[in-house]
């Protein structure tokens, strides 16, 4: 990748502004184009009253309806002068990220490793053949840091019985997504040393009795999701239920990360690092030291500052 496409959506009634970023999925067929069409189409709704709680139901999950949410979130908490965190009942602070590897050879990873070896957690995207080598390379690169590592739906049933033994003795601590969501019924009733993370197989509340007897955690990402308010429903549920709760996104800028900060208040595995791989962030944008995010400025998102 050499660019971040995104999608803001910006919300304004004279007085009050308010914004939200989408990145769109192209594993779940969205596009630039995609996106922004379907954002156009929602202007009419806009103007005859749509509220974030009628916008849940008049779009499916997706990049589109995350931007339009997360501006909705942003406007009401500056009209009431307030914040977005205070509205949801939160407690905003600082989180620890992940920080992600790109999918390499192993060599080229483990440089990669070296190169950030002082950050507590670091999530390895990997892709089938060779990955035991990739993360034996990371791990003697990075012998401290928490690992996760990102089949990405790359590897089948037999692959991960296989690496489970040397992943563990790796001391891998979460496994995201290993099967192809419409083949992970052969993860059904199977018991592991890791836990295992639905990330594709899991993009709303209704998919979380599927879920059961397969994974210990969901990773929730906003642009999947569809939107903040999605996103705290699906991780109180999912809690509810037992499963872990990893919060997650695609690479963008500090204006779509920032309402995944609210989620990650409560969740146990936080990958946030987007922003840290562009070139260049938008202004206000979070601070990130060491490992940890700091809270947003309501400038930047959220409302009051």
């Amino acid at each position: 990748m050499t660019t971040a496409d995104v999608v803001v959506a910006e919300l304004y009634d004279g007085n009050a502004r308010g914004r939200g970023e989408g990145v769109p999925i192209a594993r779940f067929g969205e596009s630039l184009d995609s996106v922004v069409a379907t954002l156009e189409g929602m202007k009419a709704a806009i103007y005859s009253g749509l509220s974030r709680e009628t916008l849940q139901d008049a779009l499916p999950p997706g990049a589109a309806r995350n931007a339009l949410d997360c501006a909705f979130w942003d406007i009401d908490a500056k009209r009431l002068y307030s914040t977005v965190a205070d509205l949801a009942g939160l407690a905003a602070g600082p989180v620890t990220t992940s920080f992600t590897l790109g999918l390499d050879t192993p060599e080229a990873m483990a440089e990669q490793a070296a190169a950030q070896r002082g950050r507590p957690m670091l999530t390895l995207k990997l892709g089938g053949e060779g990955d035991l080598e990739r993360v034996r390379a990371v791990r003697a690169a990075a012998p401290t840091s928490r690992l996760i590592v990102d089949a990405g739906e790359s590897w089948t049933a037999a692959q991960l019985a296989a690496f489970m033994p040397a992943l563990e003795e790796l001391r891998v601590d979460l496994i995201e997504q290993p099967l192809p969501a419409g083949a992970d019924d052969a993860l059904a009733g199977q018991a592991f040393p890791i836990p295992l993370c639905a990330d594709e197989s899991c993009r709303s509340r209704a998919d979380l009795d599927g879920l059961a007897g397969k994974y210990q955690a969901i990773n929730i990402k906003l642009d999947k999701v569809g939107g903040l308010t999605e996103a705290l429903a699906l991780a109180a549920d999912a809690h509810s239920r037992g499963l872990k709760v990893m919060v997650g996104g695609a690479i963008g800028t500090s204006l779509a990360i920032a309402p995944a900060l609210l989620v990650a208040q409560r969740a146990e595995f936080v990958d946030l690092d987007g922003p840290l791989h562009l070139a260049i962030d938008r202004g206000s944008g979070l601070r990130y030291e060491g490992g940890t995010i700091g809270v947003a400025a309501g400038k930047l998102w959220g409302g009051a500052e």
